[in-house]
């Protein structure tokens, strides 16, 4: 089979409705890479979407704050798309609803937190009225046409974690969204292990299964845990103390509240983000023990030993609040000697740089900074290898097919499924379409997976001219040529040049070496076609940059035809 790489020409591109006859899975995000989870599972001409979330663009995209899935493949047939069902509230499970449910227009179900938290999503783009939005209990069941679904209680660090058992005519399968084994989770029940077991007595086809921490050897540990190494970790402090963690953990949200009151500080939130979590926590029963909450100008007046400040931008987000103080742009914050800095969270793959520079920037003003690395402040809300042994123990299905974490972490998984006895643990990717049933697990096909870009409030395509541009103006720099022609097409004046991102010797003049270069290439008896002397300007400029400054960088020329 060969995979599609974005066009419907590609050999083995799926292009059909599915049979009766036939049960499919389809990842377009979430397989091989971290975050932006869509999913969707055919069978009997109609389509089942789980998840539909986002990533965080990295330095590699400037300018871009979020990276979204693709979603055309089933957009072009969004007819016999009957519903999205969410898993959970984390963003990249539910925060490219907002962006692209109009491209899709189905109804959505989900519990009532991960719902209360899409509807404030979908009320800042004006759809609040728009979407059916169907909340559906824990535990609770719908059936979709030809899928029967039941969300199975799970643990995670967001309230509501659900995996679903999607019951067809030809064989169940669990799709478990991130978990783990939580014994003492502090917000909400333990994992459901009697309904696990049940399914899994009934016979399950193939589990769809979190591989995030594959590699880490025995559990992940339990947020009570956590809660008291805060509480005692916080008690001696003095000075200011500000906490970042995920918004999205209810828990340790309310683990900081009450470290907060165990060392008689009063509680801040700081950050959007962490206010929208909080009233949604509040507005469907958890949170409700939260000590009392302080404006961010309110706790400018407290002394400095009564302050805890809970913040957003545990990953060194530029916009998160945690950053904006580092860099001492907060409107009401300043963190300085003898403050603390607690990072309760785990460094995400592709943040390391700028955490660092927040660390950094926080420790040059004086602050002490604590993080995961030699403190427990953090446990992990993905399963480790004990807990997924569990899980297939329990479950025990035909087949294991490995989601939600990089290629490595995929092969990993699928050996270790295989070492526990599973029969068939294939490797899929994004856009490979895997016939579950009837027979042995087989790729038929492929289709379009690729990504697109929130750019400002303008959705593009991750290779749009636009991107490509600037990701190359930012690695090499840019140059700009204006040629003014006289009416018979000979140069008129010197040509202009002008420069950004390019640096040059002390003493040297760049931008004048490159008029030079351009004018030796264009003599200025000559005439003839403007867009041959662009083009011809355009590449003497280049070289003379490159021979320079050792850049490539990109180069503009405009011209200017003068009226005779």
């Amino acid at each position: 089979m060969t995979r599609a790489k974005g066009g419907k020409t590609q050999p083995g591109y799926f292009n059909r409705r599915p049979r009766a006859d036939e049960l499919l899975f389809v990842p377009l995000g979430g397989s091989g890479e971290i975050g932006m989870n869509l999913n969707l599972y055919g069978h009997a001409g109609k389509w089942l979407m789980l998840d539909l979330g986002v990533t965080f663009a990295d330095s590699r995209m400037p300018g871009i704050d979020l990276i979204l899935p693709d979603p055309t493949f089933i957009e072009d047939r969004k007819d016999d798309l009957i519903a999205l069902v969410l898993t959970h509230a984390h963003e990249d499970h539910i925060g490219a609803v907002p962006y692209l449910w109009d491209r899709l227009q189905c109804p959505i179900y989900a519990t009532p937190f991960t719902a209360a938290l899409v509807r404030r999503k979908l009320q800042e783009v004006g759809l609040e009225r728009e979407v059916e939005l169907n909340i559906l209990p824990m535990n609770g069941k719908v059936t979709l046409g030809p899928f029967a679904c039941e969300l199975v209680t799970l643990t995670h660090s967001i309230p509501e974690p659900n995996a679903v058992a999607i019951e067809t005519a030809l064989g169940t399968v669990l799709h478990t969204g991130d978990w783990k084994l939580d014994p003492e989770p502090l917000i909400g029940p333990t994992a459901d292990r009697k309904r696990l077991e049940e399914l899994g007595s009934s016979g399950v086809l193939a589990m769809v299964c979190d591989s995030t921490n594959v590699f880490s050897p025995g559990t992940s540990g339990s947020e009570a845990e956590v809660r008291e190494s805060l509480i005692q970790m916080i008690a001696p402090l003095t000075g200011r103390v500000a906490v970042t963690t995920f918004a999205s953990n209810v828990a340790r949200i309310a683990s900081i509240g009450v470290a907060a009151a165990a060392a008689d500080r009063h509680l801040v939130l700081v950050g959007r983000s962490m206010h929208r979590v909080v009233e949604a926590a509040k507005e469907t029963g958890y949170l409700t023990d939260l000590p009392p909450t302080l404006d961010e100008d309110e706790a400018g007046y407290l002394p400095k030993d009564k302050v805890l400040y809970l913040c957003t931008g545990s990953q060194g987000e530029p916009r998160g609040a945690m950053a904006r103080i580092a860099r001492g742009e907060h409107r009401h914050i300043a963190l300085g000697a003898g403050d603390t800095a607690i990072f309760s969270s785990k460094i995400i793959p592709g943040n390391e740089i700028p955490l660092g520079e927040t660390h950094n920037q926080l420790a040059t003003a004086g602050v002490r900074v604590i993080t995961e690395k030699g403190n427990f402040i953090h446990v992990s809300g993905h399963p480790n290898r004990d807990e997924l042994a569990a899980m297939y123990a329990w479950v025990r299905p035909e087949i294991s097919v490995p989601v939600h974490g990089e290629a490595r972490h995929l092969v990993e998984h699928s050996a270790f499924a295989r070492a526990l006895q599973v029969r068939h643990a294939p490797i899929i990717k994004n856009g490979d379409v895997l016939r579950l049933a009837p027979g042995e697990p087989a790729f038929v096909g492929a289709v379009e997976a690729g990504r697109l870009a929130l750019d400002g409030d303008i959705l593009v395509e991750i290779d749009d001219p636009a991107i490509v541009a600037r990701r190359k103006i930012s690695f090499a720099g840019h140059i700009v040529v204006t040629l003014v022609l006289d009416a018979k097409g000979k140069l008129a004046a010197d040509p202009d040049v002008v420069l950004a991102g390019l640096a040059e010797e002390e003493g040297g003049d760049l931008a004048a070496d490159i008029v030079e270069a351009v004018q030796a290439a264009l003599p200025r008896g000559r005439g003839g076609d403007a867009d041959t002397l662009a083009e011809a300007a355009r590449q003497a400029a280049r070289k003379a940059a490159n021979r320079l400054t050792g850049r490539k960088p990109v180069t503009d020329v405009q011209v200017i035809r003068l009226r005779g």
